[in-house]
Parts: C-alpha cells; structure tokens; sequence
C-alpha cells in the first residue's frame, strides 16, 4: 500500500484514496448512472478530494460516494491561497459549478501534509453527521378553508417535442418564473391538504402533487417506478404520470425558500431537479431544477433525474 493511500477521520481509516475520481466523474458514475462498469455493488465506496466552492472562501473536503450516497466526512485545513489557486486555474464556470476538482499542486500539498502510512493529521477535521429534521413550512390549509381567486388554468399534460428555441417561448406564455429566460415570471399556486399526506393539490392547476418524489434514476427506470407507483395505487390513485413541462414549471416560485430551493416549502428538498415528459432534437430529457430555478436539458444517453409524478385531480 503507498503511503498516501490512506487517511484517518477520527476513529475511522479510510483507503484507498481514488485520485482519479472528481466531481464531475461523479455524476457520470452515480448520479447519471453512466459509468456502471467501476461499480461493483450498490454498497462500494469511494474516496476523493475535492474543493467546494460555494462559500465564501473555498474548502478542501474528503467526499465518501456511493450508489445514492454523497456525503462529506472531513474538512482539511489547507492554505486559502493553494486552493484559490486551483480554483481561479479552472476558468470562468458554470454559476451551478461549484465543486472543483483539485489540481496536482493540491494533491502533492495532501501528500506531504496530510496523509502518511498511519493517516493521522491535525489538519484533518472530521464533519460530525447531524440528524436533518427537513422544515416543511406551514401546514396546508384544508381546501374547504381556502377560496381560489381567478380561474382555474388548464395546463398542457402530454408529451413533447422541445427545442432549445422553443422553451423561452413556453416559460413566457405561461408566466413562468426562470432565473436566466424570465427572472420576474410568477405562477401564483394555492396549495391545499390531499387527502393523503403525502400528496399536495394546486387549486389553481386541478393538479395533485408527491409532496416527497422519486428517487435519482435513469428515464427507463423512472417509467419503470411510476409504472410500480400505479400499480401500487399510490395515495389511492393509479394515474399518476410524469408532468408536462408547464406543469413542472408552474412549481418555480422566484424566491429560495428556507431550504435553498425556488419551490413552496411543502414539497421535500431531495428532488432537486427532475424529469418532465418532454424531449429535444436532436436528443436528450428536459428537466425543471428548483435549486437553480430554471429548465435544461440533459444527454439523452446517460440521463438520471429525479421525479415528482403528479395527476389530475
């Protein structure tokens, strides 16, 4: 074993380090499910170093990935000046690109500073796991408490055919909010109780609504769930499908709410972005993302998403 093949985070000794996996190889092997052939089984981890760049200053962190599993376990204390080094080396990003691969002056720096044969540094900082307890805001009111104002708006359910032309033109129309193609666009919802709590339903729409959603998965294997969602009759329906792409825009609201997402706060912050029934020529899925408050599409060859199937009332 090279002696910068292991570290230790508290009690825990981790080896070996993957200097090849980065944030962006990441998504393509777990996220997006692309790179299955470097995973042997769900339970397999890996650990690698990465920069998180979303703070004010950036951090070098220890990332432990798996199958549906990310989480950071340690924090190294590292020069500000070696990481924004590597930082600024990577060029002007993506506003949604915060997490940046390290460099090979980072990497030496680790290896003679942090890691040995026995894996013990003051440098490394473990990050103690909490129990997150997600804020659902306000209950929902009881539909027989509220009274809609105005009409009730019938959005289009069926698939799609959309090209990167066209989708400023639908966010228009209906008013949607997006951050980059209509930042004052607002769909005014009224949200009420579903019978079932783990449903919401939209008075303005007619449209019921997972409160919680559909784990990451591919488009087949999303089909696959929702066919199993039917058949299971979730919440005692079995029409459930995945929203058009005004109905998944209809979502957007144009402020964060409390849990860093442009979404009514009733809806859980897992399902970050996800599937709409709509393609694109010449290929790839559309997705609405309520953290960065927007539409995009995404390679129709790997794709992996998460859902929030929806019906009509």
């Amino acid at each position: 074993m090279a002696e910068f093949d292991t570290i230790t985070v508290g009690n825990r000794v981790i080896s070996p380090i993957d200097w090849e996996m980065n944030p962006s190889f990441s998504f393509g092997t777990y996220e997006s499910w692309g790179g299955r052939e470097r995973v042997r089984d769900n339970n397999e981890c890996v650990y690698y170093f990465f920069i998180d760049g979303w703070g004010d200053e950036p951090k070098l962190c220890l990332m432990e990935r798996a199958v549906k599993h990310a989480c950071i376990i340690a924090e190294i204390e590292a020069p500000q000046k070696l990481l924004q080094d590597c930082v600024d080396g990577e060029g002007k990003v993506a506003i949604f690109e915060k997490s940046f691969t390290i460099n090979q002056a980072v990497k030496d720096w680790l290896i003679k500073n942090v890691l040995s044969e026995e894996g013990v540094s003051d440098l490394v900082k473990p990050i103690v796991e909490t129990v997150d307890i997600e804020e659902m805001g306000p209950p929902l009111p009881d539909a027989s408490s509220v009274q809609l104002q105005g009409e009730v708006v019938t959005l289009p359910s069926a698939a799609q055919i959309i090209n990167d032309e066209d989708i400023a033109g639908v966010i228009r129309k209906g008013n949607f909010f997006d951050r980059e193609l209509n930042p004052e666009g607002r769909f005014e919802n009224l949200f009420v109780a579903g019978e079932s709590p783990e449903v919401a339903v939209d008075l303005r729409t007619g449209l019921m609504w997972e409160r919680e959603g559909q784990d990451i998965h591919s488009i087949r294997t999303m089909r696959l769930n929702l066919e199993r969602v039917n058949k299971e009759a979730f919440a005692g329906f079995s029409d459930w499908r995945l929203p058009s792409m005004e109905e998944a825009l209809s979502l957007l609201e144009p402020e964060r709410n409390m849990k860093g997402l442009y979404l009514h706060p009733c809806f859980h912050k897992m399902e970050a972005f996800v599937f709409v029934n709509a393609t694109r020529k010449p290929g790839g899925y559309w997705f609405v993302d309520f953290k960065q408050g927007r539409a995009f599409w995404s390679s129709g060859s790997i794709p992996g998403g998460f859902g929030r199937f929806v019906r009509t009332v």
